[in-house]
């Protein structure tokens, strides 16, 4: 219970942060959003790719200070004046630990205003490179938005198509379709 408080809290936190940025970057007609996500990937590549950094980083005994003498070091002049500020700022009110956390929700401003959605689609066989593509156009038409789709094969499905948008499954397949005829024969 305690877990999911925690997980719910940064989540929220690492929105406010996200948002806080983003508007930042919207202010600035020379930055290029996909550059900013890309130094934030970077500085989270970079924090977390050592056991040990990663734990000075997290380490509430060891001064911001101390820290910001790191991240000095690991991001001067190797990523955009705004965002090391930024970094710079998280630091100051030790929110280094959640960098990872606003790399994700960054993405999903970009996103919201590049209108993209991503889309999982699951069919039962392989197929052809036109249905697929006819597949999105009807989904992208249908969303009114661009969007990004990642294919899957499940055999189990028997025949159709499962679509995953926005964490909300629409199943189309033969095997929902059974399972749906079976519970009400069930009930009967």
């Amino acid at each position: 219970m305690a877990e999911s408080i925690k997980d719910k809290n940064s989540e929220i936190v690492s929105k406010r942060w996200a948002k806080a940025l983003m508007d930042l970057v919207c202010e600035d007609s020379n930055l290029l959003k996909e550059d900013v996500i890309k130094d934030l990937q970077f500085v989270s590549d970079t924090l977390n790719s050592s056991e040990e950094l990663s734990t000075v980083i997290s380490n509430p005994s060891i001064s911001t200070e101390e820290k910001q003498i790191i991240v000095c070091k690991l991001f001067q002049d190797k990523i955009s004046t705004l965002v090391y500020n930024f970094i710079f700022a998280l630091n100051l009110r030790k929110r280094l630990n959640i960098v990872s956390d606003i790399v994700v929700e960054f993405g999903k401003e970009l996103d919201k205003i590049n209108n993209l959605k991503h889309v999982n689609i699951t069919s039962a066989i392989e197929l052809q490179d036109e249905k697929k593509e006819k597949i999105k156009d009807q989904i992208a038409s249908k969303l009114n938005s661009n969007v990004d789709v990642n294919w899957g094969i499940d055999e189990d499905i028997i025949a159709g198509l499962v679509f995953n948008i926005d964490e909300v499954v629409i199943d189309n397949s033969i095997r929902h379709k059974l399972e749906d005829i079976s519970k009400i024969m069930i009930k009967g």
